[in-house]
């Protein structure tokens, strides 16, 4: 084998690996799920670094965010609305609670059923954020044009939608963004 050039080594262009490997998939950079990331990622590039600065995870953002459109929501909803698994969602609304940024306590009706909402110390602290986020999303509106935007929002929503009523092979798996 010495000496044999392997097309598929690292020296290898994206012709050569395409000629390799055909799969009867569409191209890995062009699937749906990897275009939703990618376009994730260059917005969350933007707002990290004001996170950051503020102290908070993407998680943490998300969490107090969720909890600033109700005045209070069961933990089992938040986890579900915010995206994130059970047991990353009692870690950090352990840390949110430790830095009061929110409050916990019993639902009335079912004691073994918390209830989350925002603290006065967290509103603070969205208050703070808010000029920074509003600033990154009037950045992002100008490149990328407010009707675009908007109509983005539109289709991703129609798309969610669409999709929810479409049976979902291996449903008991738990998929949520950490």
């Amino acid at each position: 084998m010495a000496g044999k050039k392997f097309p598929n080594g690292p020296g290898s262009t994206a012709a050569e690996m395409s000629r390799v490997r055909r799969t009867p998939m569409r191209e890995f950079s062009r699937s749906l799920p990897m275009s939703l990331l990618r376009a994730r990622e260059a917005v969350m590039r933007q707002f990290r670094p004001s996170l950051r600065n503020h102290g908070l995870t993407e998680q943490q953002w998300r969490i107090l965010r969720a909890l600033t459109a109700v005045d209070a929501i069961e933990v089992t909803e938040l986890a579900r609305v915010a995206f994130l698994l059970g047991p990353s969602l009692s870690r950090i609304l352990r840390d949110l609670e430790a830095r009061h940024l929110i409050e916990r306590r019993a639902a009335k009706a079912d004691l073994r059923r918390g209830m989350v909402s925002i603290s006065a110390k967290g509103l603070k602290l969205i208050e703070a954020v808010a000029p920074t986020s509003e600033s990154i999303y009037a950045a992002i509106t100008k490149l990328y044009g407010a009707r675009k935007l908007s109509e983005l929002q539109d289709m991703l929503s129609a798309l969610e939608d669409s999709l929810s009523g479409l049976e979902v092979a291996g449903a008991g798996d738990a998929e949520a963004d950490e």
